[in-house]
């Protein structure tokens, strides 16, 4: 797995999921299937079928946690408040000059990206287009829209 960029706030959620998923949720799912064992015949048991099914996905939810954290980096917000440079964990304030319209972005790591929040991952064609320009620059990036024209007007870490 590649590299996995969190901000301090993304490793702490993940590592709670990771926790709730083995801690909690196992033993909720081993109660349902000694439950499904109880009820006999475990060939035509629907109940145990589905048991078994969500232990398989909690998991696999579990294993893909693991391998996140274990190639997690940090982005720490004092490294991204320095900047004057977009890197991954701060905030870009941008003039679309396409659409003639500011917008404001915080780059994350695409395991916290969450467009509706105005979170963008490093990797996306807009979070990658920024990445090392600085403020005052205008950057022309290729978007599947067609291409789009922004000018940095602040970054905040």
């Amino acid at each position: 797995m590649a590299e996995v960029y969190l901000t301090p706030e993304g490793k702490k959620e993940l590592d709670d999921k990771l926790a709730y998923l083995k801690n909690i949720r196992r033993t909720e799912i081993a109660e349902l299937i000694s439950e499904a064992r109880a009820q006999g015949d475990l060939s035509e048991n629907a109940e145990y079928d589905a048991a078994k099914e969500l232990q398989a996905k909690n998991e696999y939810e579990i294993a893909e946690l693991e391998a996140m954290l274990k190639n997690a980096i940090v982005i720490e917000n004092s490294a991204a408040s320095d900047a004057n440079t977009v890197v991954v964990g701060v905030t870009v304030m941008l003039h679309n000059i396409t659409a003639k319209k500011d917008v404001e972005y915080q780059i994350v790591g695409a395991a916290e990206a969450d467009p509706l929040k105005k979170r963008i991952s490093n990797n996306s064609p807009v979070g990658a287009g920024l990445i090392g320009h600085k403020v005052g620059e205008t950057v022309e990036i290729i978007t599947p829209g067609g291409p789009v024209k922004f000018k940095i007007k602040g970054i905040r870490g």
